[in-house]
C-alpha cells in the first residue's frame, strides 16, 4: 500500500523523513502520535522524545495517522520512502 503525505513546506517533509527512518530490519522510529492540533501531528520516537510536524492540512494528517496506525500495531512494515520537495511517499507491506 502506497500513500503520499503533503508537508507544510520542505523543510517539515525533511524532519518527517528523517524522524520515519526505516532501517533494514524493516522498522520505524516513530512509536506513536501522542496529539494532533489540526494540522499539527506530534509522535513520540522509541528513544522516548516528542516531535511536531507540520502537514499542509487536517486532511493529511488523518491521511498520515491512518496509515501509520498499522505499522504501530504491527500488521504493516515500513517498505520504503520517498520525498519530493513537500510531499513523502510512504510504501508499507
Amino acid at each position: 500500500m502506497k500513500t503520499e503525505i503533503v508537508c507544510d513546506d520542505e523543510y517539515e517533509a525533511q524532519k518527517l523523513m528523517s524522524l520515519i527512518f526505516i532501517k533494514e530490519d524493516k522498522e520505524t522510529y516513530i512509536s506513536g502520535i501522542l496529539n494532533i492540533i489540526k494540522n499539527e501531528i506530534i509522535i513520540s520516537l522509541k528513544d522516548k522524545s516528542a516531535h511536531s510536524i507540520l502537514l499542509k492540512d487536517e486532511e493529511n494528517v488523518e491521511k498520515f495517522a491512518d496509515f501509520i496506525q498499522s505499522v504501530f500495531d504491527q500488521e504493516h512494515d515500513l517498505v520504503s520512502t520517498k520525498m519530493n520537495k513537500s510531499i513523502i511517499e510512504i510504501i508499507k507491506e
